[in-house]
């Protein structure tokens, strides 16, 4: 992966990392899980039965994925490098594909969080170490 994103903090360092929305200061999910090798990313969250909602599934880099196989309803947000929103898609069905061609990363959350958090095109998702408040 390429060396400044708006996860490279992530990466770097240990310990339970979540998303903030800049804009509100709130937290978007709370742990994330990141799937940045060609093993991960093809696996994405096929065989799961569930996402919770805590939980941010980051495909990254990936400007595109799908649900064909998934068993359950997702968000889909389309992030750039800098953390920037340029495509938000709530409650995407299985069986369907989305494609975010500005962005850098896919974000999957359980359905309904992004809506819930009043999460817009253009906010700035900011990645924040969880484990520590």
């Amino acid at each position: 992966m390429p060396t400044h994103h708006f996860l490279s903090n992530v990466l770097a360092a240990g310990g339970q990392w979540g998303l903030r929305i800049e804009r509100t200061g709130e937290w978007l999910v709370r742990a994330l899980e990141i799937a940045s090798d060609s093993e991960s990313r093809k696996k994405g969250l096929l065989g799961r039965d569930a996402l919770a909602p805590e939980i941010g599934f980051v495909i990254a880099p990936s400007q595109g994925v799908h649900t064909f196989g998934m068993r359950f309803a997702i968000d889909i947000v389309g992030v750039t490098r800098e953390g920037r929103v340029v495509k938000a898609r709530g409650a995407v069905q299985p069986s369907r594909l989305l494609f975010a061609l500005r962005a850098f990363a896919i974000l999957e959350l359980a359905s309904g969080v992004a809506s819930e958090a009043g999460l817009a095109v253009d906010d700035v998702l900011i990645a924040a170490r969880s484990d520590a408040q």
